[in-house]
């Protein structure tokens, strides 16, 4: 490895299974699933994947602290996606209601007007580059011709019990290059076997093995809590029946819910993450690489579609805002759409995610990005080209570092965004951004972790020289992007003081 960030794809093992090293190529990192020579239908392929996993489990389960625990290539792909959607869309739709008893008529669900490639446009127009569509709600009904039950989309006057709104939005979202997944509700308030949690969990089974075998490689499958209290799952049974169909899909569930996860809730649906944000999760002494995903409504309050709601839909400001909480602090921001009873988004929420996707373009674009103008910017360039496969880092060993640009004449700006290249884990502990004032230096923002992105905001400052302190790695920090910003010189909505 050269240090300053050529790595070539390859993954050393010792005996044990423990990872040696993790190599990195630009393919790879942004196709998460693609795991060449991989035959779902052979059983051979199948135990040396499965053993794979296994042993990166077992690795960092025997890890002693939280540096030790390293991310698999599919969670570092997953976390370079940073915005996607999750579709609400079902009998609710019809019923101006966000939760089902399970008691509705099927017939309810009548779009005139289905068009999931609609859906993607405007997702794709916002920078979204993954979609996770509820395939099942609370309500027990099934968006997809299951053989598993009548309460599903074949027992529907529309289009004669042939629809099939599953297949349809895998397709769309797959014509426009949008990543695919699937949200199917443990909790069930139609099926009569759910009060037997045996019974119950062979039935949900049967539901998952039939989207994860007919609907192409899935990148997420969420596992929602809400209404479970009191039940008992076979989660374990769950896992392995994915694991085998999908080894490369990431879970996302509460910490709570699902010990197995691969992403974890961030705890609230006001789409905001905590400052201090490490990917690795303590659960009572199981140690597990767990980034987090917040999701968040278009329309405050509401995942599903409600008549006479235009007053609820974010403005641009909320959601760029929202955007800087999530991803800004090293965390996965999911936006809830909600197609209408015609079956498309409703033309305010396509206009209002295109102007979101133009403002974050405006905002972040790598042509404003002014540490790229240093003086010096050849010393540290694989931080400041806004290029995410390569990445500077000290001398191998450090525990600290410095990326100390110096500018031809003072430099405004109000906002910077760095990334760490987590390949080989979450190493920096604090930092801070400084400027030369004088004889000396001023800190203008301190923070602790960096993570996937962290975007730091302050109060507007000039000088002809800024740098980046590492104060704290737990092993050799190694800085994917080093960029600075100025708001004032976007849009009035990003103007605003931190």
């Amino acid at each position: 490895m050269d240090l300053n960030g050529s790595w070539r794809s390859r993954i050393d093992r010792d005996e044990e299974g423990e990872t040696q090293g993790w190599e990195h190529v630009s393919q790879r990192a942004r196709q998460i699933g693609d795991m060449a020579g991989v035959n779902r239908k052979s059983s051979l392929a199948q135990s040396f994947v499965l053993g794979m996993m296994l042993a990166i489990g077992g690795a960092a389960s025997r890890a002693q602290s939280f540096p030790d625990v390293k991310p698999s290539p599919q969670q570092v792909a997953w976390q370079d996606l940073e915005v996607g959607a999750i579709f609400h869309f079902g009998p609710n739709t019809f019923l101006n209601q966000e939760w089902g008893d399970g008691s509705a008529d099927p017939a309810v669900f009548n779009p005139s007007n289905f068009d999931p490639e609609q859906w993607m446009r405007a997702a794709k127009a916002a920078g979204i580059k993954y979609v996770v569509f509820v395939a099942k709600h609370h309500d027990g009904f099934c968006l997809w011709p299951t053989t598993k039950t009548q309460y599903s989309i074949k027992s529907l006057p529309w289009r004669a019990g042939t629809g099939d709104v599953v297949g349809d939005v895998a397709a769309a979202a797959r014509k426009y290059g949008l990543k695919f997944g699937v949200y199917l509700s443990p909790w069930d308030r139609h099926d009569p076997s759910y009060k037997n949690s045996a019974a119950y969990d062979d039935y949900y089974l049967s539901l998952l093995t039939e989207l994860v075998t007919n609907y192409g490689e899935l990148t997420e499958l969420w596992l929602d809590g809400a209404g479970s209290q009191g039940h008992v799952y076979n989660f374990d049974r769950y896992v392995e029946n994915l694991r085998v169909y999908q080894p490369n899909t990431l879970i996302f569930a509460d910490a709570a819910l699902l010990k197995y996860g691969d992403i974890r809730w961030v705890g609230n649906e006001a789409g905001e993450a905590s400052e201090e944000n490490w990917n690795v999760l303590d659960l009572r002494g199981y140690l597990r690489y767990r980034p987090t995903e917040a999701d968040t409504p278009l329309r405050k309050a509401h995942w599903f579609w409600h008549r006479d709601d235009e007053a609820s839909l974010k403005s641009v400001g909320e959601l760029v805002e929202t955007y800087e909480r999530t991803v800004g602090r090293g965390a996965q921001l999911m936006i809830g759409l909600a197609p209408d009873n015609r079956g498309l988004l409703p033309d305010a929420d396509v206009k209002r995610l295109a102007e979101f996707g133009d403002a974050l373009r405006a905002a972040y674009a790598p042509e404003k990005n002014l540490a790229a103008r240093a003086t010096n910017a050849p010393l540290y360039r694989n931080a400041l080209d806004s290029d995410p496969d390569t990445f500077w880092s000290p001398t191998e060993g450090s525990h600290s570092a410095v990326i100390d640009l110096v500018f031809p004449a003072p430099i405004s700006f109000d906002r910077a965004v760095t990334m760490e290249w987590l390949i080989d884990g979450q190493k920096i502990q604090k930092y801070a951004l400084q400027i030369e004032d004088g004889a000396t230096w001023k800190t203008v923002y301190e923070g602790t972790t960096i993570g996937h992105k962290k975007i730091d905001r302050f109060d507007r400052r000039t000088a002809r020289r800024v740098r980046l302190n590492i104060l704290t790695a737990s092993s050799t920090p190694r800085i994917r992007e080093f960029q600075l910003f100025d708001s004032s010189r976007t849009d009035s909505y990003s103007a605003r003081k931190p």
